[in-house]
Order: structure tokens, then sequence, then C-alpha cells
């Protein structure tokens, strides 16, 4: 019994203390996350990212690519990665949708789950794309549902994409982006798609390649920079690191080797510090890996460059074989799409290529 009655007992008595005053909150400026970079080329960084920043990324993925309210998709990225948060997470429950969570990634759960959820849109790494492109078990499931095949957090071959879309009877997409970015600032629109491409730059969002300071034109390569309502605050207590990232007027570099076609579609070649220079030549590892990926003796495969006293740096291979995979073969499958400079001095076979969580190739950890 609550009240003042005899036998019970007062309600003030059983409140606790009061709640704090809530404290104002800044959207533009306040940090609400603090996500760290993948760290593949460096020591990870606390990225200051606003409530404005993660709003806005929703905002413009939902009018580029859409998510139907009432549809489900199927999650194995972690959260605490900007990729699984904003893409996964906060844009379905914006959006009315809902999202299957999964532990860790394993291929037959992720299928079975698709498959019962109906699920249009297959939101994952390129890990998982060799997967679904070369796997026996896939052909066990019906996906049916799927319409597009979404891979993000690092590069996909355009001939793995083309694998999976023709497995699954879907469209293949990709997207780009960074922590830095929320993470999105280019995806592909709803019901298109251009091999190879990362999309268009989303809504509210400025793009320029850069090459020596000035802009490039149409299929010139340069760096990548972006300029848009999701790009971060900066780091965390590394005011070095954010001059060298930020320009004074707001762009974002993003480090990536770029090209935008005469439609606007938008081409990630590689990143620059991770460019090949052979005899002065540039070589893309993720090239090169596109091409041994498009190998059926060929499960995974890396690239990185390694010093040679003649040609400055030469591109060395990691695979992971196949069953009855020779080396030899598939030289010479390199050999008939790929220029001299740009074939592997060495090709070694590995049990596995060292990945970060979202799916992106550790070259630093690869044996040299």
């Amino acid at each position: 019994m609550i009240g003042e009655a005899e036998g019970a007992a007062p309600l003030a008595s059983l409140m606790g203390e009061a709640l704090a005053a809530q404290v104002p909150v800044d959207a533009a400026t306040d940090v609400v996350v603090l996500p760290y970079s993948s760290g593949t080329t460096g020591l990870p960084k606390g990225v200051r990212l606003t409530h404005r920043n993660l709003v806005a990324n929703v905002d413009q993925m939902l009018a580029l690519v859409c998510c139907d309210a009432g549809s489900w998709s199927v999650g194995f990225l972690p959260f605490f990665h900007i990729y699984g948060q904003t893409v996964l997470m906060n844009m379905h429950l914006a959006a009315g949708a809902g999202v299957v969570t999964m532990p860790r990634f394993d291929l037959e759960q992720f299928l079975t789950l698709a498959a019962k959820y109906r699920t249009p849109t297959l939101y994952s790494a390129p890990p998982v794309a060799v997967a679904l492109a070369k796997h026996p078990m896939v052909a066990g499931f019906d996906l049916s549902c799927v319409e597009r095949f979404f891979s993000g957090a690092a590069p996909l071959g355009g001939d793995v994409g083309d694998a999976v879309a023709s497995r699954i009877g879907c469209l293949s997409v990709q997207g780009y982006g960074m922590t830095e970015m929320s993470p999105v600032s280019h995806a592909t629109p709803r019901g298109q798609a251009r091999k190879g491409s990362v999309g268009v730059t989303l809504p509210s969002t400025e793009c320029r390649i850069v090459v020596d300071g000035r802009d490039a034109g149409p299929g010139e390569a340069g760096e990548l920079w972006v300029r848009g309502p999701q790009v971060m605050a900066g780091y965390h207590n590394r005011p070095e690191a954010t001059a060298a990232t930020l320009t004074e007027d707001g762009w974002l570099m993003t480090g990536d080797l770029a090209e935008v076609d005469e439609d606007g579609w938008v081409f990630i070649r590689d990143r620059l510090k991770e460019l090949i220079k052979v005899k002065g030549f540039q070589v893309a590892p993720a090239e090169v890996e596109a091409v041994l990926l498009a190998s059926p003796m060929v499960k995974d495969a890396a690239v990185r460059g390694v010093p040679d006293d003649e040609a400055g740096e030469v591109p060395v291979a990691f695979v992971v074989a196949a069953e009855g995979a020779d080396e030899a073969a598939i030289r010479a499958h390199l050999a008939g799409q790929l220029a001299h400079y740009k074939l592997p001095k060495t090709i070694t076979f590995i049990e596995a290529i060292p990945k970060s969580a979202s799916g992106k190739i550790l070259r630093r950890m690869l044996p040299v």
C-alpha cells in the first residue's frame, strides 16, 4: 500500500535521489562517440564524432540507398565499428527496419538468417564476398529475396562482386567511407550499379580529386578529398594528426587514390601510402589482389611491396590456396591480365590473410 494512511508507505519514502540536471547538448559540436580508426597503416586514433555527424550520415544514406520499414538485415559486424553502427544499426532503426545480430561471422548462420528473414540487402565486407562467390554451401540456400549485395569497409574487386551477383541473382554494389566520415561519403543508389565503383557522392557532400594541389579532370586519378556534415570534429588529443588530415576550410584528405568518371561515379584505386613504386611505375595492391581472387585456385589473397635493390620496390603476393592450386598456373593467370611490372616477384602460400574486424587487410602483419 502506498499513501499516507496507517499501514501504508508514503510515496516520498520510496523515491530515490533526484535525477541530476540534464546537461545541455550542442548537437553540432558535442562528441557522442569516440570510435577508433582501424590502424591498418599505423596506430589507431580516436575519432571525435558529434551528434550531428551521426544523424546527418543516416539521413544522407536513407536519401540515396533507401531502407524499407519492416524489412530485416543480418548484422555480423560489431556495432563499436562505425560501419556496423551507422549503416546497420542506426540507419535501420531510423527507417523502422530491423537487424538480426550475430555474435561473430559464421557463413552457414549468415545464410540461414538471410533466407529466414527474407533480407533484401546483404551488408558485408570483402572476405564474406569471397565466401559467397566461391563456397559450395551457398548453393543450398534460397536467397531469391536478396536484391543487392552491399560491400564496404575495404575495396572489393569487380570480378568478385560480379561472381556474387551472378550466383545469387542480385546487384553487387559498394560504398565508400572511413571512420572519420561517420563513415559514409559515397554509396550506390538503390536499383543501380556500376562495376568497380563505390557509387556517387552522398547528398549534402562535396568531393574533389586532387593532384599536386589542383583538381583533377574526369578519369584522372588523384587523392580523394571530402567535405560535408558527416566529417569528424578531429582526432582525440591528436592536434597534429587532425591538422594533417583536415584543411582549414573543412576538407578531409582521405589518403585514398580515386577517379571520378563523367557521370560522377567514383572509383577507389588504393591507399596512397600502400602504392608500390616499381621503377617509377605505380602498382596498386588492390588491383593485383582482384586479379588473384578471380582465379578458382585462390581462396583469398593479399599483396604488399618490399624493398628491391634494382626496382626500388616490388610487389609480393600471399595466397590462401584452393585444393590442388599450382603456383605456375596462378602465375600464368596473372601474366595474362597484368603488366609485367605488376606481377608479384614471389607468391607465398599461407593459412589465412591477417585482417581487421571490418575486413581490411593488415598488410603490416604479412610476413616479409
